[in-house]
């Protein structure tokens, strides 16, 4: 039923992009103030601070002390492609995909690098491959959260210990808001940009004792670009793991990373940052529970994201609309929320089905999502009439 009057509550902040994300509470341009500008990155500072950056998000996800954790250019894409141009060749690879990014590394692995023996397992948005049927005796490639789909892997139960190939794993909008295996992913990639709420270009990745092994013992039939190379005759570049950047970082945007990382630390750390995203799914189920006209896009209810919330609207009125009405009622709503400087990028993905996409990640309040919620209510109403 339309709401007689619009919701006078409105989120303190409203930002709730996917990417770049929200800031910490609490953020200012303040806490960049001891930012190494101006020195080099190879400088002590320099490198005290990238190396700060390193051990903290290894402390605080938990990485494994025998797992290489770098930083690398062009955010997490880049992280991703600098793992399968790396390391892919060796033998097969299993490409999973349900969602956008996902779909980009298959047709990089397939129209790209032209891995010969490349089986594709996709599902349409909102729904998982069938993880009974990857064969791990390939090399496997996966989000662990889809970020334009609101779709992740509900544990890493279907992975086995002794699996043959290696698991290269796009975790960008999974890591600080959900519980990774690590003894179970070779390779693991993300970007400050997502869950951090940090600043785009740059990624950093973790590799496993086994993956490093590949690097050093495969040598893949195609030249690599300079930002790609991990290896130097035949050996790990050990330098990018202690803070040796392979080109230029922005020391503002390291110093934005280590302010990010200290505050997950003053949350509680990895148990606190989790905890925090899922209180905002949680906000978001109760809503979706009680409403006739939109539902998660994520139809089982154990992979719909903490982080890339993402809704589509189940309305019969709307459903039996043509796509482009759809988009543009969708649109609409997203524009009034706006124009009401309620919320701010809450479209779904352009790829995406015709809904709504709301990040819940750490960074986001709980109390602004709780204000946010009965919006959607009055500019849906308005905008269908209902």
């Amino acid at each position: 039923m339309k709401p007689s009057t619009k919701p006078t509550r409105r989120p303190a902040r409203i930002r709730f992009s996917s990417g770049p994300c929200a800031k910490r509470p609490g953020w200012t341009p303040e806490a960049l103030a001891d930012a190494a500008v101006g020195r080099s990155h190879r400088s002590a500072s320099g490198r005290a601070k990238l190396g700060e950056v390193i051990e903290s998000s290894r402390e605080i996800l938990g990485i494994p002390s025998d797992y290489r954790v770098g930083i690398v250019p062009a955010s997490d894409t880049g992280a991703v492609e600098m793992l399968l141009w790396s390391l892919l060749g060796a033998r097969g690879v299993d490409m999973l995909a349900w969602e956008s990014f996902g779909s980009e590394w298959v047709t990089d692995v397939i129209e790209q690098l032209q891995i010969e023996k490349c089986r594709k397992l996709l599902a349409d948005y909102g729904d998982l491959p069938d993880l009974t049927k990857v064969d791990f005796e390939s090399d496997v490639v996966f989000t662990w959260n889809g970020t334009t789909s609101g779709v992740r892997v509900p544990d890493g139960d279907w992975i086995p210990a002794d699996r043959a190939g290696l698991t290269i794993c796009d975790a960008t909008s999974a890591v600080f808001a959900m519980e990774l295996p690590w003894e179970k992913l070779d390779c693991v990639t993300w970007s400050w940009q997502k869950a951090l709420g940090g600043v785009g270009g740059h990624g950093m990745l973790a590799l496993s004792p086994r993956a490093v092994e590949r690097l050093e013992n495969y040598t893949p039939a195609r030249p690599l670009p300079k930002i790609f190379r991990l290896t130097k005759r035949g050996k790990l570049i050990e330098g990018i793991f202690r803070g040796d950047t392979i080109n230029t970082p922005s020391l503002l945007c390291v110093e934005d990373a280590i302010d990010s990382l200290n505050w997950a630390k003053s949350v509680g750390g990895l148990a606190g940052t989790i905890q925090r995203s899922e209180d905002n799914l949680a906000l978001v189920a109760d809503w979706v529970s009680a409403s006739d006209w939109v539902d998660f896009l994520a139809r089982a209810p154990e992979t719909r994201s903490c982080t890339s919330i993402c809704l589509r609207i189940v309305d019969p009125a709307f459903t039996g609309l043509s796509v482009d009405d759809q988009a543009a009622t969708a649109k609409r709503v997203v524009e009034m929320l706006a124009d009401e400087q309620v919320a701010l990028d809450v479209g779904s993905y352009r790829d995406a089905p015709p809904g709504f996409r709301v990040w819940g990640g750490a960074t986001v309040e709980n109390d602004d999502i709780a204000a946010l919620l009965p919006w959607f209510d009055w500019a849906y109403g308005e905008v269908s009439n209902r």
